[in-house]
């Protein structure tokens, strides 16, 4: 029985931290150290029951509890996984999902930098293991309230990626990245919503526009110089209003928004800046933007 001073189970918030080894648990567990969770790595699915009941009993001391579990070598711990999640939310029990990700040339590279074999690989090849965990998380991935892939973030750049998502400041908000980038080097796998501005003047063909980017008020001017991009982002930014008071009523937490164009130097950078700040004045979401591929050659 429950005294009146213990934490009831359904009064801590339970963040299930999962995804592909190699993306990155690791740094999103101490980040939230760092952000007051008490973490427990690789616990078992069946332990999570017994965790929160002695949680309940710390008299209110551990609200916030992230247990990182994944599918190392076991064939069961997918079904496990999901039981675990479908239970706690009949319980009342606040379970969110964070699921980390990278594309598999980049989870590749990372278990040949330290060595290692993939736990699923058995006697076949890396990507042999990348795609059975792949196949055995992919119900997880889908039900996940935050995913992130890591394929182009370092770890600073993830540790920015996770406080933004999940620091108890403004918890209640909803936390947009509106992301630039450029198509030639591939489309963010994190994005809930893709743009392409590619229909717009490119200022890559204006030699004295050339050097600078969308963040330098020539390239901006030329940009929006165009009738059609003050009609695109007027029709989008009303379009993403209604998604967000969605996100809203569904308790959603983080959404990224991507706008691209070809290099992603000039127009999708421009876009994102404009797009950014209109949806800081015209929503309750704390927006946050970054330029993935400015900079790169």
């Amino acid at each position: 029985m429950t005294s009146e001073n213990e934490t009831r189970p359904d009064q801590v918030d339970v963040l299930l931290v999962t995804g592909m080894s190699g993306a990155g648990k690791t740094t999103a567990a101490r980040v939230l150290e760092d952000l007051d969770w008490y973490v427990v790595d690789n616990l078992p699915p069946q332990m999570i029951a017994p965790l929160l009941e002695l949680v309940g009993r710390a008299d209110g001391a551990l609200p916030k509890v992230a247990v990182v579990a994944d599918i190392r070598g076991r064939s069961t711990q997918r079904t496990d996984l999901d039981h675990a999640v479908d239970e706690y939310l009949k319980q009342g029990i606040m379970v969110r999902v964070l699921f980390l990700d990278a594309s598999d040339d980049v989870l590749v590279q990372r278990f040949e930098s330290v060595r290692r074999p993939h736990p699923l690989q058995g006697e076949g090849t890396l990507l042999d293991g990348i795609a059975a965990e792949r196949e055995a998380l992919d119900n997880l991935r889908h039900r996940a309230g935050v995913v992130i892939d890591t394929s182009e973030l370092n770890v600073h750049e993830l540790g920015r990626e996770v406080r933004q998502a999940f620091s108890s400041e403004d918890a209640e908000t909803l936390r947009l990245t509106v992301m630039s980038f450029g198509f030639k080097n591939g489309v963010p796998k994190d994005g809930d919503h893709v743009a392409d501005v590619r229909f717009l003047p490119n200022p890559h063909w204006v030699p004295h526009l050339r050097p600078f980017n969308g963040t330098d008020r020539e390239v901006a001017d030329f940009v929006f110089a165009d009738p059609g991009a003050g009609e695109f982002l007027d029709h989008y930014t009303a379009a993403l209003r209604i998604a967000i008071e969605g996100y809203l009523r569904e308790s959603r937490g983080y959404a990224t928004i991507a706008v691209g164009c070809t290099g992603g130097k000039h127009r999708s950078v421009a876009m994102a800046e404009e797009l950014g700040r209109r949806l800081r004045e015209q929503t309750p979401a704390r927006v946050t933007v970054r330029h993935r591929d400015l900079g790169r050659e």
